[in-house]
């Protein structure tokens, strides 16, 4: 099973180096993202596996749990590896297991003030005395972006957080958050079958930005990907996640799990050497 590092590395902000595999801590809480793992032990193991296999950024948010996750990865990790990069969001929150609104995205508050609590309870939570990455979770409709975005900046200016990113946005609202502060990543859906974000992608690879791809996999079923892995004798998700190592220098895979077992089938992707041919086959389908 390769390390991470065989993904080759990726500079956030341009001081933090990172493996360009990344883990995302969403999985490692209860069912539908609500409470503690029904096996705690096996959520630390996994978290700790993830370091020892070279991975050295952890992706999570308060909302995960909510809170869960990030104390897991404080009781699993801390003190932290010095190399380790621990990114956190804010803007979201949640009210029972599987909740949500139609959309599918959970309930959202942007009010800055909101913001600001719920960065500093995460940097408690994660025992940090500044938050590498912090993210704006999603726009909220009841809270102009730009009025959410103060807090965030208020953040950065008190040296609450080192960088700041975004995540399920719009061309526009990256370019409104320009204006306001320094953005270094961009995390949206993306993958095989969901190609919404093609445009950002790009641009991401243009203005030197991190693409954090979340929901990696979406449909196995898809043709495309079935034959490359039968040809590859590897799995759909490997395929998957090969893939979009292959797409852009700029992406950042963030697959996850609360199986140390299904880590190292993730980590198996990294052994795949997809051809040009099937890279642009690949993502061509987004056309």
């Amino acid at each position: 099973m390769p390390n991470a590092s065989a993904a080759g590395t990726i500079d956030l902000g341009g001081d933090l180096t990172v493996n360009r595999f990344g883990f995302g801590a969403m999985r490692i809480t209860g069912p539908g993202i609500w409470g503690p793992p029904e096996n705690k032990q096996d959520a630390l193991a996994v978290l700790r596996r993830a370091v020892e296999e070279g991975i050295n950024f952890i992706d999570t948010a308060d909302s995960y749990g909510p809170n869960v996750s990030e104390e897991l990865i404080a009781e699993a990790l801390y003190p932290y590896p010095d190399d380790l990069v621990i990114a956190t969001k804010a803007g979201m929150y949640r009210t029972g297991p599987d909740d949500g609104e139609p959309d599918g995205f959970w309930p959202k508050d942007g009010r800055p003030e909101r913001i600001v609590e719920a960065c500093e309870g995460s940097l408690r939570r994660l025992r940090l005395e500044q938050i590498p990455l912090f993210q704006f979770h999603k726009p909220d409709p009841k809270v102009p972006f730009e009025e959410s975005m103060t807090g965030v900046v208020r953040l950065k200016e008190e040296g609450k957080v080192l960088h700041v990113g975004l995540s399920n946005v719009s061309e526009e609202q990256i370019r409104v958050a320009q204006q306001m502060v320094p953005i270094v990543s961009i995390q949206n859906r993306y993958n095989v079958d969901d190609r919404r974000s093609e445009s950002i992608v790009d641009l991401c690879e243009q203005e030197q930005m991190v693409f954090i791809p979340y929901a990696p996999i979406q449909n196995r079923d898809n043709p495309t990907v079935a034959e490359i892995a039968e040809r590859h004798s590897a799995t759909p998700r490997q395929v998957a996640l090969a893939w979009l190592l292959g797409r852009s220098p700029s992406m950042l895979p963030i697959a996850g799990t609360g199986d140390p077992e299904h880590l190292d089938d993730n980590l198996a992707a990294l052994d795949l050497n997809l051809t040009r041919a099937e890279i642009g086959a690949l993502t061509q389908l987004g056309s």
